[in-house]
């Protein structure tokens, strides 16, 4: 199996075209590549180009734990980056169809950064979704490991739990994330942020990703919080995102539609060798 390696601030994928396997991947074919140990490793698969009736090219985006995403702002930028080194496009606008939506997407002159147009934050708890009677979503209590925080929750078709704090760190991502991405309110779990306003046109945050964990940067994350912090009234329609990562450029129209410009590096290319395979499946959870 041939895969392409990029990274969008140190969130890595593999792209791998359906039409050089054949066939689908399993769940544990998916966690073995994705393993850093027993695979190349990644944070997840970018499956495409598939054909699709939405858009001009179409994507599915796999987590590391087997599951699939709806949508990555950075997983988005990494498969135009391909296509465009594929020559499948050039610097002219294009639609990439996924399953939280079609995007429109540009790759920028040398392919270094890509713009895509990542669709409109709802706050609505029917979309998201949250568990409850039908709402907005917006500065609600949650309680974590014995501490009460304040959150607001959002969909830019995959779905998020933004906590605007005080002080953020990796380790609160890494211990408050997970519980919450579990916690019962949200159905079919959530992607977590922890943010930190540093002006009217600057955040700063730490994330726990749905499926992948802890994560240096994410473009849904990012777009999500920025949309929740423009909702608060904390930040002006230009965010400068800053993750451990980098940082991404974001812009929330007042309806909360969002565009995102951000860098995209090629790593490299491989083959998964199919001795790979032969790893114990139980050994991948």
């Amino acid at each position: 199996m041939r895969f392409s390696k990029y990274h969008g601030l140190g969130n890595d994928y593999l792209v791998v075209e359906p039409e050089t396997v054949g066939r689908d991947l399993t769940g544990d074919e998916i966690r073995l590549v994705c393993h850093r140990n027993y695979g190349p490793g990644s944070d997840g698969i970018l499956w495409g180009p598939l054909p699709t009736a939405d858009g001009d090219f179409a994507v599915r985006i796999f987590n590391p734990d087997g599951s699939e995403a709806e949508k990555s702002g950075n997983g988005l930028r990494i498969f135009c980056r391909h296509l465009f080194d594929r020559g499948l496009v050039g610097t002219a606008p294009f639609v990439v169809a996924t399953v939280g939506g079609a995007v429109r997407c540009r790759v920028h002159p040398g392919g270094g950064s890509v713009d895509v147009a990542m669709g409109r934050v709802s706050f609505d708890s029917t979309r998201i979704p949250v568990a409850g009677p039908p709402r907005e979503v917006v500065d609600e209590p949650i309680e974590v490991l014995g501490r009460t925080y304040r959150f607001t929750a959002a969909t830019i078709g995959n779905p998020h739990c933004v906590l605007v704090l005080d002080a953020i760190s990796a380790e609160l991502a890494r211990t408050a994330g997970p519980v919450i991405e579990t916690d019962p309110r949200f159905p079919n779990r959530t992607n977590v942020q922890f943010v930190k306003v540093l002006g009217r046109g600057e955040i700063e945050l730490e994330i726990w990703e749905r499926g992948a964990g802890y994560t240096l940067a994410s473009g849904s994350s990012s777009s999500a919080a920025a949309a929740v912090a423009r909702r608060l009234g904390r930040c002006d329609r230009e965010i400068t995102v800053r993750m451990p990562g980098g940082a991404l450029a974001i812009t929330v129209s007042d309806d909360f539609a969002v565009d995102m410009t951000g860098p995209v590096v090629k790593v490299g290319e491989g083959e998964v060798h199919p001795e790979a395979f032969t790893v114990e499946p139980r050994l991948l959870r």
